[in-house]
């Protein structure tokens, strides 16, 4: 669900979280619009507005793990994490993390990619929320969840502060709950 269809129509966070996204066009390639919230970061007030609605709806739901999926969700995961009292676990790419890991392969539009998780630092039972920056066909965040649950953890929800419109109508990954901030902008009148 978005977060203005959940509470917060018309919350002037939410216009000043959009607008504080930059919109790279043909980025990475022709055709994609791409979503930096790099220029997000940099508004100290859109970036605690982020964080501060994030905590807002996770605070009373005894939530122990913030699960943050590599790169950008990262950006995200630990402030939110500080803020409701819980851990902070990276879900990162192959061969990035030290130790013994699980790894969960997953389809992308043009190939494969992985996300790996370190043996032990989720228990079973525990509480998860994972978040990302965007979400746009699930896939990375379906892998996510696969992953926290073969060690059996409970993944509460998933968070991303973009969803694509066609998320809308599909509040929901393999069961669990999606909840994201804002849909992407078209156009940034800096270009």
């Amino acid at each position: 669900m978005f977060a203005a269809e959940n509470g917060l129509k018309g919350d002037p966070r939410l216009e000043a979280i959009s607008q504080a996204i930059r919109v790279v066009p043909h980025f990475p390639k022709q055709g994609i619009m791409f979503q930096d919230i790099t220029t997000l970061l940099l508004d100290h007030k859109a970036f605690k507005h982020t964080v501060d609605i994030f905590v807002d709806r996770y605070r009373d739901m005894n939530i122990s793990v913030v699960a943050g999926i590599e790169a950008r969700g990262f950006m995200f995961g630990p402030s939110i994490a500080l803020g409701i009292g819980a851990k902070f676990v990276p879900l990162r790419k192959p061969h990035k993390l030290p130790g013994e890991v699980i790894s969960e392969k997953y389809v992308l539009e043009y190939g494969t990619d992985c996300l790996e998780l370190h043996v032990g630092a989720v228990q079973p039972g525990e509480r998860v929320i994972v978040i990302d920056d965007l979400i746009a066909t699930g896939g990375t965040l379906k892998a996510a969840i696969s992953l926290l649950e073969r060690v059996e953890a409970e993944v509460v929800e998933c968070a991303c502060v973009i969803g694509v419109p066609d998320v809308k109508g599909q509040c929901r990954l393999i069961g669990k709950p999606l909840y994201v901030l804002v849909e992407p902008r078209e156009v940034d009148e800096c270009f």
